[in-house]
């Protein structure tokens, strides 16, 4: 069976307890199994990861270079800085969803420029954990349109 991998970064690991006014009540892990039952239906394995280090966010793209058909990314704060996270990105050839909890757009001025979204299949923001769904629904539709 073909595999999906949500990547999370910085800060992740704390959803629940993080400015849940912004972020909502949901933990990380109650999210990733949303997001393998959803991948499931779809036909998809899951790997979930999160790191709060670039490095090992870097490393897991090109890992998944060999592992998966996809990746979705929140890749948190790094998503404004982080060009290692772009190259990555772009040097694997997978096809990423950019994901984010909040509306990047309709926060504080620096959260609007993504380094990733160039790079990306697309971005989704602002509906909170329903994103990953969304994202994981987006990259099944992509992969199957891809096969045909």
């Amino acid at each position: 069976m073909p595999s999906l991998l949500v990547l999370n970064g910085p800060n992740l690991n704390l959803l629940g307890t993080r400015q849940p006014e912004i972020y909502g009540a949901s933990t990380l892990p109650e999210i990733e199994a949303m997001c393998r039952d959803r991948a499931a239906e779809r036909g998809y394995e899951t790997e979930c990861r999160q790191s709060n280090h670039e490095g090992t966010l870097v490393d897991a793209i090109h890992d998944a270079r060999t592992r998966h058909a996809g990746i979705v990314l929140n890749a948190g704060a790094y998503t404004h800085s982080s060009i290692a996270l772009r190259d990555a990105i772009s040097s694997v050839g997978l096809p990423v969803i950019e994901l984010h909890l909040s509306n990047i757009h309709a926060r504080e001025e620096f959260r609007h420029r993504s380094l990733i979204a160039p790079v990306a299949l697309g971005q989704i923001c602002g509906f909170g954990p329903q994103g990953y769904l969304l994202a994981i629904d987006a990259l099944a539709a992509h992969l199957s349109a891809e096969e045909s």
